[in-house]
């Protein structure tokens, strides 16, 4: 009755895809690398998101991730050498 799915579907379809509602343009999380607190902001006009983003962009303790319909993107002032070579945003995220 119902159609099998692999393993690989199944991380596929639930943990390496996102779906955000059609009334949020944006979804903003930051960190800051010396406290370690996370905030969220969500947004649903991209004129904020882009003033969020240059704000954040512009302050040195903050590494942040940008989540849209379409992509995710992190952004960090640091070295990614300073990562290490197992680095991927998901891993090292403290949510």
């Amino acid at each position: 009755m119902f159609h099998p799915h692999t393993f690989e579907e199944v991380m596929d379809w639930k943990i390496a895809s996102w779906e955000l509602p059609s009334n949020i343009n944006c979804v903003i999380r930051e960190k800051n690398v010396k406290t370690f607190k996370v905030k969220e902001h969500v947004y649903q006009r991209q004129h904020a998101a882009e003033a969020k983003v240059t704000e954040l962009i512009n302050n040195e303790d903050i590494e942040f991730t940008v989540c849209t319909s379409e992509n995710i993107h992190f952004v960090s002032s640091h070295d990614i050498d300073d990562y290490g070579d197992d680095f991927t945003p998901s891993e090292s995220e403290d949510y």
